[in-house]
Parts: C-alpha cells; sequence; structure tokens
C-alpha cells in the first residue's frame, strides 16, 4: 500500500508515469475509492461550504471515468485506459488536500480584500500543477506532442465544470 501512495506522489510530482502500474480494473476501482474517500474526509474536516459538495465529489468521479473511456477510444488506445485512469485517480488523491484547502479558502475568503491575491496565487499553482501531471499522463498514454495533451487536460477541467454547473446551477446551491 505505501509503495503505491509513493508511487502516485511520483506521478503527481511528475516522477514517474502511468506505466508503471499494472492494467488492473481492482487496483483502479481501489484507487478511483480512495479519491473519493480521502476528497470526502478532506471536505468533511474543513468547515462547510454552502451547496450539495459531496454530490459534486460523486459527479467528478463518474466524470473522469466517462473522460477517460471516451479519450482512450477516441485515440484508439483502449488497452491504456486501466493504467491511465488509475494515475489519474491516483495522483488526485494525492494532491486532494491542497486542492480542496485552496478551493475551500478561494470561497471562504472571497470577499477579503486582502486574502484575495495569495489565494488566486495558490489557485493558479494548483491549476498548473494539476495540469502539468495530467498532460504528463497523458503524453505517456496517447503518445501525443505536450501541446495536445495540455490541451486535452484544460479541456477535461473545463468541460467538467461545466458539468458540475449544468447539473447545479450557482442559484440553486443554498
Amino acid at each position: 500500500m505505501l509503495s503505491l501512495v509513493r508511487l502516485f506522489t511520483d506521478i503527481a510530482l511528475l516522477r514517474r508515469g502511468p506505466e508503471e502500474l499494472p492494467a488492473s480494473a481492482f487496483l483502479l476501482v481501489g484507487t478511483m475509492g480512495a479519491n473519493f474517500l480521502v476528497n470526502f474526509l478532506v471536505s468533511t474536516l474543513l468547515p462547510p461550504i454552502a451547496g450539495p459538495w459531496h454530490l459534486h465529489l460523486v459527479v467528478d468521479v463518474v466524470f473522469t471515468l466517462v473522460w477517460y473511456v471516451a479519450l482512450m477510444r477516441l485515440f484508439s488506445k483502449p488497452e491504456r485506459f486501466l493504467q491511465t485512469t488509475t494515475a489519474v485517480f491516483g495522483y488526485q488523491a494525492v494532491l486532494a488536500p491542497a486542492l480542496v484547502a485552496t478551493a475551500w479558502f478561494a470561497s471562504r475568503f472571497q470577499h477579503d480584500d486582502a486574502a484575495v491575491a495569495p489565494i488566486a496565487i495558490a489557485g493558479l499553482g494548483m491549476l498548473a500543477w494539476v495540469l502539468a501531471a495530467n498532460a504528463r499522463i497523458l503524453r505517456s498514454a496517447l503518445d501525443q506532442p505536450m501541446p495536445i495533451c495540455v490541451s486535452l487536460a484544460l479541456l477535461q477541467i473545463v468541460v467538467g465544470q461545466l458539468v458540475l454547473l449544468g447539473l447545479f446551477p450557482p442559484h440553486a446551491a443554498s
């Protein structure tokens, strides 16, 4: 177990890639569960943010799974689905505490003029880190140039946010 955490940490730090993971449906399901659990626990420990954050988390996990099914088929690499998706859920679980905390701070202090700039910088840093890790995984999985992989990683974020906005419009959150 600890060796997997180290491997996912190395993937998050851009030291290793998805090709070093076994192609295992069991590992993918376990990693999805770990990703959900880490996000859920960190989100539970922070004072609540208005809205159905737990439903957002479920949608995010399902969306990520569907996204990678579609992407691997689109690029004719279905054999790389298990390793790629496991790597994505694994590195996201490693980064989840920092990502959730950054989002929480951004929501909590959005009207505090002194906090906006540092939080925005932290948010941009986290976005850059996620894009780099995802693009590195995609480059390994899809055998595509890095600009295409960065674009696909950014597209995943944008489409994922649009799905969440479509399912949970801001006026419906309370």
